[in-house]
């Protein structure tokens, strides 16, 4: 009888490359309070000095939100609260928690953004009010992002357009021009280069100089990404997720962000004055399977040793 001859199986090659290596440096993560309990060791998946922004979700108590804080800060990562101006009560709310992030946990940066509640339940409404009370100056904040929407925001546009998110970004891109204060603008995730690069380049045509930080979700399962994305309002590129859930090959296969986050990076590598200069990662699919994602793509190169015990 004749020995069959099974051949080794070669390990798949590396999709990396040094374009989306470079794309990868000095990402950051999103985390909540809830998700963050869940992950008995963030150093062992995020490279030091990360920044992570933590999402205040509606109910969310500020004592966990800070508590949070304290642990990223404790493991060496810079950390990135939400600050949702419809759940801030006041002005004195605001500055509490300005005061109790910087006493627990050395908070320098946040995100403003309007929040996904309908109603404010306070004094504000939009993140531009935040910055006007001038706490973050007076605290000493050092970076302020603000939330960029690429396929737009039907909860602000109400015609589809982008009117006034657009608007509010030429107010926060002058804010920064009159105030010195350091910008970025972090956004929601989307799944198809191509509305994204159009986007951030009718951004440099209207003048708005704020550099990017392009929201993407990391892996995931694809009934998991699709449901996100419709609560987020997520636009066109979500066909994307569409298209492939008809593809009974790829139904229950992981949704992976390469191809998206590929072509970002070539565009990047052939226009070095694009103005998307970070990854955002929304975790979906877990912190730990985004985490491995990234250092598996070269993310920031590699987590860093861990001393012997």
């Amino acid at each position: 009888m004749a020995l069959l001859n099974f051949r080794r199986k070669e390990p798949p090659a590396p999709t990396t490359t040094p374009e989306i290596e470079s794309f990868l440096q000095d990402y950051s993560i999103e985390v909540m309070p809830r998700t963050a309990e869940k992950v008995e060791d963030f150093t062992a998946l995020l490279p030091a000095g990360t920044c992570v922004y933590i999402a205040h979700i509606e109910g969310t108590p500020i004592e966990d939100m800070v508590a949070t804080a304290k642990r990223l800060n404790a493991d060496g990562y810079k950390v990135m609260p939400h600050f949702p101006a419809r759940i801030i009560k006041d002005r004195a709310t605001l500055a509490n928690w300005i005061a109790m992030y910087q006493g627990e946990a050395d908070v320098k940066q946040g995100l403003l953004l309007a929040g996904g509640v309908t109603t404010p339940h306070g004094d504000f409404s939009d993140s531009m009010q935040l910055m006007e009370t001038g706490l973050f100056d007076e605290a000493g904040f050092e970076r302020l992002h603000v939330a960029g929407h690429p396929e737009g925001n039907r909860d602000i546009d109400l015609d589809g357009t982008r009117l006034k998110v657009d608007n509010a970004l030429r107010w926060k891109n002058e804010f920064q021009t009159r105030t010195d204060a350091k910008m970025a603008i972090a956004t929601q995730f989307a799944f198809d280069a191509q509305p994204i690069i159009e986007w951030a380049d009718s951004l440099k045509h209207a003048g708005i100089t704020l550099p990017v930080h392009i929201g993407i979700a990391g892996p995931a399962k694809l009934q998991t990404l699709i449901k996100f994305a419709i609560a987020c309002g997520v636009g066109p590129s979500l066909k994307v997720l569409q298209k492939r859930a008809m593809d009974v090959t790829k139904l229950l296969l992981p949704y992976e962000p390469t191809e998206v986050v590929a072509e970002l990076a070539a565009h990047k590598a052939a226009r070095p004055d694009f103005n998307i200069s970070h990854v955002h990662f929304f975790p979906l699919g877990g912190i730990k399977t985004n985490a491995n994602w990234a250092i598996e793509n070269g993310g920031s190169s590699a987590v860093p040793a861990q001393p012997a015990a």
